[in-house]
This record gives C-alpha cells, structure tokens and sequence, in this order.
C-alpha cells in the first residue's frame, strides 16, 4: 500500500477508534510497529496515552456526583446527564494471581462509578443494579466503558443508566443502573 494510502487510512482508523494500540494498527494496516510509530510521528499523531490524555483535558463536563478520583478509571468523556466514558487498565493488583482474571468487583466499580459520574447532581448514589458479566477481563486489558443516561426524572428522583463495558470491540460487561438524585428532578 502507498505511503499517502497508509496515512489516509491511520488517521480515518483512529478517527474512529481513538483507543487503538500501535500493535492493533499493525495487524489492520499489516505493517510493522516502527512503521506505525514513524507514521504517527510524520502526522504528528501521539502514542495512546497523550491521546487519551487529550481527549480527557478537552471533552468533558465537570463531575459533580463525587470527587475525580473516587471514579474508578480514568474518565475520557462526559456530558452530564446524557452520556461518558472512562478507560480502566487491568493490573496485577486487580487480579487473582493463578489466572490473571480480573476480580469482578473492579469491572463493576468501573461501571457503577461512571453511572454515578454522568449525573448533573451533587448526590447521587446507586440504588439498583442489573449486571452481566459477558467475559473475564484480564491482566493488562484496557476496559473502555461507556454510560449512556436512558431516562432522567421519568421516576421522581430516579435516573436509569446503562453502561457497557468493552476490551477492544467485545463486550465484557453490562449494567442497568437506577440511580438516586438527590433533587429529584431531571437538570436537563
């Protein structure tokens, strides 16, 4: 494939999926990594982590339900009372050690503190809980979960979330979240 070829489809495949690692740009482009890496750098496209850092400073509103850092992951995008997103890396500390298998507690805190995040509330706290876990996440996989607010106001004092999980494009986890407002009516 053309060098300009090659470009075009880097930016458009990162255009789409900002999540995408060197490696996984290798296997669809099939080309080497340091191909990719001289790539990024002649389109002067960051590695992974400055573009997530990126899209974090740029694109969200500011979390009111709870402090920052008591949200599980790194929040990536977030429109009050609409939707977000957050990207959470298995490590050894949230792992059994014989598998690699991530503790499911942690895939579930990931997803239940970004329901709680998404609120336009100062207090919001989890009522109810429909989870699913689809598979394991595991030892250096990147959890990308992404919350959408389905019904705000609709129960007084009562917002419905949903929010799936994914490693790359399969779903590893889904929840259905009632969540406490503590204004009890919808902020939008």
């Amino acid at each position: 494939m053309p060098k300009r070829q090659r470009h075009q489809q880097l930016s458009r495949l990162l255009e789409e999926n900002p999540f995408l690692t060197d490696r996984e740009l290798t296997r669809q482009l099939k080309v080497s990594i340091q191909t990719i890496r001289l790539d990024r750098l002649e389109l002067a496209i960051p590695e992974l982590r400055e573009r997530l850092k990126l899209m974090a400073e740029r694109s969200y509103d500011s979390v009111r339900s709870l402090p920052l850092h008591e949200v599980i992951g790194d929040i990536l995008d977030l429109q009050l009372d609409k939707s977000g997103i957050s990207l959470f890396e298995i490590s050894d500390e949230h792992v059994f050690s014989r598998s690699g298998i991530a503790r499911g507690h942690h895939v579930f805190a990931q997803a239940n503190s970004l329901a709680v995040a998404v609120i336009n509330d100062e207090i919001a706290l989890t009522a109810s809980a429909d989870i699913r876990f689809i598979r394991p996440a595991r030892l250096g996989e990147k959890c990308i979960a992404k919350a959408y607010v389905r019904a705000s106001g609709e129960q007084k004092g009562k917002a419905k979330v949903e929010v799936f999980t994914y490693v790359g494009e399969e779903m590893v986890f889904q929840g259905n979240f009632i969540i406490y407002r503590s204004a009890g009516e919808s902020k939008t």
